[in-house]
């Protein structure tokens, strides 16, 4: 899961996607993980309004930490979702080659109009609240994609 910071959008994907992993019983088999395209917060929690905003829904996402996208993701990863265009973009400037199929948008995942998830940072806290409708329904239909097409057999 990729935002620009990876205090928002993406530590908020990476948490309510983990709780459905678990929940599944699947977590022997899927790994999460969350980074930013950008340096602006490495270390830091997730914003305070993404976690009180996840609280409230019963994901907890402060033991996640921002961390910048490395080299090495590409490998190691099977989806690498951006949470809107310029993180795409940003993500298929450093991904090699051979690698860029792994590169998605998360919202292709869900059956809604929204092709991004907007960015709540400079606004207020129904923006929040709306990341969270959007990460639940994405992270849902992600999961039955990965069951039907990478865990069959």
């Amino acid at each position: 899961m990729v935002c620009l910071g990876n205090i928002c959008r993406s530590p908020t994907a990476h948490g309510v996607f983990q709780q459905r992993v678990e929940s599944a019983g699947l977590a022997a088999l899927i790994e999460v993980d969350s980074a930013g395209t950008g340096d602006f917060h490495l270390g830091e929690k997730p914003d305070v309004r993404s976690r009180k905003a996840a609280q409230q829904r019963g994901y907890n996402l402060s033991s996640l930490r921002a961390r910048q996208v490395r080299s090495d993701d590409f490998e190691r990863f099977d989806y690498i979702l951006a949470m809107d265009d310029n993180n795409l973009r940003d993500l298929q400037a450093q991904c090699p080659a051979p690698l860029q199929h792994k590169l998605r948008l998360f919202m292709e995942f869900a059956d809604n109009n929204y092709l991004s998830v907007p960015d709540p940072y400079y606004g207020d806290g129904e923006g929040f609240q709306l990341v969270l409708n959007l990460v639940e329904e994405a992270a849902d239909a992600l999961l039955n994609h990965i069951r039907k097409q990478d865990l069959q057999g």
